[in-house]
């Protein structure tokens, strides 16, 4: 089969021919439907060798739908032709956070050597893949898995990271979202439906300001220099009750914390390696920061559910198996405006 690899520390991702994969006990073959492209992953390819947790070479894709392909000896609850989401962070299912529905938090992952798929397991960016357990596949229900498949992730994390704050999120109160390319412009559309903030979107073009206020966005700020001072002014000076930051460069960290209202909530929820100080005087009194972790399986059903309600609806581009690497560079230059999404079979 064909299949996305990050093959060599520092190079491109490349299309190659592997072995069909078999599920073992336990486990589940899918027929992968769509695939989306992610920012983890360019980041991914920026580590370091010596950062690197998992062997090369990796099947690239955390995001991933598909139908049942093949069900492992002792599979129950499943039958060939369903179609699946595929719940990214896989934890061992055992340890006290496991139990609580959080494998995002699993508390023996780095211990057993469990990695989410595309992120250390063989991903979907391939014709099949292998899911290790059954418990981590979320039916369609009827939805498109082109629509979906970007949900796993850029509609699951999100919808984590707002759902923690929704206390704060009452009339009157602002959010902020910083960066809405993939998950940014889904964060906009779960605030409108679950919320009655106000909403103002940051980011540095036009165009993608353009795409904020379609889904959305109340208020749309240029994220320059003078952004935490334009929001301030928007809010009568009190500041946004929740910021979500899914960018993380220290530029914009920086710039959460300036536009922070008192007790409110920081969300560092991008990976860009910024950081944010917290203690007395360094921000507005009682501001909580928090750096969630992509989301719970049941949040990615209701997820889900408001999908199918019409609360969310993802832009995407498509491309073929072959044409990935291309869209690794045009997400690498900024230039896809929503998610790309891969279609192995397609």
């Amino acid at each position: 089969m064909k299949a996305v690899q990050y093959r060599t520390v520092g190079s491109a991702p490349e299309v190659v021919t592997v072995p069909d994969p078999e599920p073992g006990p336990g486990q589940v073959l899918l027929k992968v439907t769509a695939a989306g492209v992610c920012h983890s992953d360019i980041a991914v390819m920026s580590w370091p060798a010596e950062q690197l947790p998992f062997p090369l070479p990796l099947t690239l894709g955390h995001e991933g739908v598909g139908t049942v392909a093949a069900l492992g000896a002792g599979v129950t609850g499943f039958a060939e032709g369903d179609a699946v989401a595929v719940y990214g962070p896989w934890g061992c299912g055992s340890c006290a956070k496991c139990a609580e529905g959080k494998e995002n938090y699993c508390l023996r992952a780095a211990e057993l050597a469990i990695r989410p798929p595309g992120l250390g397991a063989p991903g979907a960016m391939a014709e099949y893949m292998v899911v290790d357990n059954p418990r981590h596949l979320v039916p369609l229900g009827g939805l498109d898995p082109v629509q979906a498949v970007p949900l796993t992730d850029a509609g699951l994390t999100p919808y984590h990271a707002i759902k923690r704050s929704l206390g704060k999120l009452l009339p009157g109160s602002t959010a902020v979202v910083i960066g809405t390319g993939g998950l940014g412009h889904v964060a906009i559309q779960l605030l409108r439906a679950m919320t009655a903030a106000r909403v103002i979107a940051l980011d540095v073009t036009e165009e993608k300001l353009a795409l904020a206020r379609t889904v959305g966005a109340h208020e749309t700020v240029l994220s320059d220099a003078s952004a935490a001072a334009k929001v301030r002014g928007l809010t009568g000076g009190v500041g946004a009750q929740v910021v979500l930051d899914f960018v993380g460069a220290p530029p914009t960290t920086a710039a959460a914390g300036a536009m922070a209202a008192a007790e409110g909530d920081v969300t560092i929820v991008g990976i860009g390696g910024g950081s944010l100080a917290v203690g007395f005087g360094t921000l507005p009194y009682e501001v909580s920061v928090a750096a969630p972790y992509w989301g719970t399986r049941s949040e990615l059903i209701e997820v889900l559910d408001l999908a199918r309600a019409g609360a969310v609806n993802v832009h995407v581009e498509t491309y073929g198996i072959d044409e990935a690497p291309l869209a690794y560079e045009r997400l690498h230059a900024g230039k896809i405006n929503g998610r790309a999404v891969i279609l192995p079979n397609g």
